[in-house]
């Protein structure tokens, strides 16, 4: 035989069938009850919230008043919306500014392997994450009420404070508390990410900064958070999404008062939705509130990458 011979074709495998137990096709059986509830629960709602938007409804029946888009002129021209808008944002950089810096830092403690009791105080932190936000809420408006509420009683009985403290009934204290009361309730969250990002740094790092005479402020600035900016740019993604989405306790503390106050987006379209405050439930409405926060929170976001990314550019120039 010579080199130009020509080589023997190989037989074909047959394809195997999608419910053939030598194939792929039962990956999809499995995957399928769990991309039915991702289109159900997911999907379905944000092309509903899309189309519900451009008409006027009252959520009886099927929408039938197509308005275009009416009902976002009417968002953009709402005080009250804006109002929300802004104390959703105010929120959130209250935890961003707060919640994430601290976490850190009783990451970095609870790290320490000579820490004695470390899992009691991680137990701890973690206990608010899985306690229904609800409870709590129904049982901080208990403590914090200035009527005869346990802290204020402390306070005043100490001497400390000359008369109780509106701390939700204030339109000066209502959204710092409510601030506190989110980076308390969310802090072993962000605590384990943390924790998770820590225990990823190799220990010969840690070693060889000591043996070159670092301080422990100097490791923490050129080995500790170099490492961790890849997850630090996660958790704070994660943080700012939670954040935007705030309803549960602040529905639950104050339901967006006193005056409007503590009023966020989700309380907002929930009282615009589903009650009748102020005139009939206008789910139309709602939805074109929900869907112009989303489309107003994505352009702020761009922009800030944007800038981000050209304030980079800048200074690898320089």
């Amino acid at each position: 035989m010579t080199a130009s011979s020509p080589q023997p074709r190989r037989a074909r495998r047959p394809r195997p069938g999608l419910l053939d137990p030598g194939g792929d096709g039962w990956c999809y059986l499995f995957v399928s009850p769990m991309l039915l509830l991702f289109f159900g629960f997911k999907l379905w709602p944000i092309l509903a919230t899309w189309y519900f938007a451009l008409f006027d409804w009252d959520g009886i029946g099927w929408p039938q008043k197509f308005v275009g888009l009416g009902n976002f002129a009417q968002v953009a021209a709402q005080p009250l919306f804006w109002n929300a808008f802004k104390n959703t944002w105010i929120y959130t950089a209250g935890l961003l500014l707060i919640q994430l810096p601290l976490a850190l830092l009783v990451a970095i403690a609870l790290n320490d392997p000579k820490l004695r009791g470390r899992t009691a105080y991680r137990t701890l932190f973690f206990l608010p994450v899985v306690t229904t936000t609800a409870v709590i809420g129904v049982v901080l408006v208990i403590l914090l009420s200035p009527a005869g509420g346990p802290l204020n009683a402390f306070l005043v009985g100490q001497g400390l404070v000359e008369r109780p403290i509106g701390f939700l009934s204030s339109v000066g204290l209502v959204l710092p508390t409510l601030i506190a009361v989110g980076v308390w309730k969310g802090f072993g969250t962000v605590l384990v990410y943390w924790l998770a990002g820590l225990q990823s740094v190799p220990g010969e790092l840690y070693e060889a900064a000591r043996i070159d005479g670092a301080s422990g402020a100097q490791i923490l600035r050129f080995v500790t958070l170099p490492l961790l900016r890849p997850i630090a740019i996660t958790i704070t993604a994660l943080t700012l999404v939670w954040s935007l989405n705030v309803f549960d306790h602040v529905q639950v503390m104050t339901g967006g008062g006193p005056g409007h106050a503590s009023d966020v987006i989700g309380t907002y379209i929930y009282r615009v939705a589903f009650t009748v405050e102020d005139s009939i439930p206008r789910i139309g409405f709602a939805s074109a509130a929900g869907v112009f926060f989303g489309l107003t929170n994505l352009v702020i976001v761009a922009v800030q990458a944007l800038a981000v990314r050209a304030a980079r550019g800048k200074g690898r120039a320089a």
